[in-house]
């Protein structure tokens, strides 16, 4: 089983990857309680830690009967690893929202993972597989889905599920975003609100995530029986 874990955020030990340890956890817990003994590779890959850029349109990926057709020829970080995931068993990709985006390296990634494998007007050539999409955020959920839905969560998860099928989707509102909020400039956010929602709700965001993790696992292990 490879079961691969995309972190879009270059902040290691903050929320996102919280999120991601937790949902790690659960999978590995549900393998454990399914008694799954065959080879198990479940990887993070953080992104800022590759050398690569977005899609440069060059069409290879699209050239019937060409070299590259369906692939990427780029060669840079994600030239080996992009084959893995189009083989794996689930890619669960996990981004916080920066200036009302994912962040940069989730943008040219998912270009990259997705463009290779869609052809206009027609079926993707990408395998199905499991996926979710996970995205943190310092707004509220009425502000976020009003700010988001459409334009971050709902266009990327159209791509995501013409490639791969149907995707989990998970929000994680109200993040705690500084260490000290009295040595940034911020008049938008309660900085008591926000630990209390750190204290509070982040900790149900966690356990939620791991619930996650234990269902990609089953999701996986039921559509191989």
């Amino acid at each position: 089983m490879d079961f691969y874990v995309i972190n879009g955020s270059p902040r290691k030990k903050y929320n996102t990857s919280k999120v991601l340890d937790a949902l790690v956890e659960g999978a590995y817990d549900q393998l454990e309680d399914r008694q799954y003994d065959d080879e198990i590779n479940i990887e993070i890959i953080d992104l800022y830690d590759l050398d690569y850029k977005g899609c440069k349109s060059c069409f290879h990926c699209k050239k019937i009967d060409g070299k590259f057709y369906g692939q990427c020829p780029i060669k840079d970080d994600l030239l080996e690893l992009l084959p893995k995931l189009w083989a794996s068993d689930a890619i669960i990709m996990a981004s916080p929202i920066y200036f009302g985006n994912v962040t940069g390296q989730m943008r040219s990634f998912l270009e990259r993972l997705i463009f290779p494998k869609y052809v206009y007007g027609a079926d993707s050539l990408a395998e199905k597989k499991t996926t979710a999409c996970i995205y943190t955020m310092n707004v509220d959920k009425d502000m976020g889905e009003k700010l988001y839905g459409e334009s971050v969560f709902n266009l990327i998860e159209r791509f995501i599920e013409y490639s791969f099928g149907k995707t989990h989707s998970f929000k994680v509102y109200d993040t705690y975003q500084f260490k000290d909020y009295s040595l940034y400039e911020n008049y938008m956010f309660d900085e008591e609100k926000k630990r209390k929602t750190r204290d509070e709700q982040f900790p149900k965001d966690l356990k939620e995530a791991y619930m996650l993790g234990r269902t990609l696992i089953s999701e996986i292990l039921d559509n191989e029986i």
